[in-house]
């Protein structure tokens, strides 16, 4: 069972998506990736969102370029914690992205990453580590992470 939804605005977003998902997985947590863009697809997105909770989906990631729309949306819909990645996918090169990620209002919070790859892994990490607040064997496997890491 998936407990991370992770969403894209468009497929051409997949190359930097899919390090969420491998990071995800290197951790022993379940996701799931889909495409549902926030501006073609709002009634789509919106049922997803609904029962991805009821099916059990703790945490959202967002990864979306531009003008960003996509986590904040996602954050409008559900009280589950949502993580925006900024892609870096227009002449901007992410700044774009990350400003509007990163500028929700009060009340409708969105944990904003770095732009692009880097962010992306760690959408997945930050993920691990909510989840891991009451899954002993997800924070077992990003504590390991990060022993490993320090040893480099």
């Amino acid at each position: 069972m998936a407990r991370v939804g992770i969403l894209m605005g468009s497929e051409s977003d997949r190359q930097y998506m899919e390090e969420t998902v491998e990071t995800l997985k290197s951790l022993g947590v379940e996701s799931e990736l889909n495409v549902i863009s926030a501006h073609r697809q709002p009634r789509k997105l919106q049922a997803y969102l609904q029962e991805a909770v009821e099916r059990g989906v703790e945490v959202f990631i967002a990864g979306a370029g531009a003008a960003a729309h996509l986590p904040g949306v996602i954050a409008s819909w559900t009280t589950q914690p949502v993580i925006g990645v900024p892609l870096p996918t227009s002449d901007l090169k992410g700044q774009d992205s990350l400003l509007a990620i990163v500028q929700m209002p009060a009340g409708v919070p969105v944990a904003t990453v770095a732009i692009g790859r880097a962010g992306a892994r760690n959408a997945a990490f930050l993920a691990a580590q909510m989840l891991g607040l009451k899954d002993p064997k997800v924070k077992a496997a990003y504590d390991e992470y990060r022993e490993k890491l320090a040893n480099r």
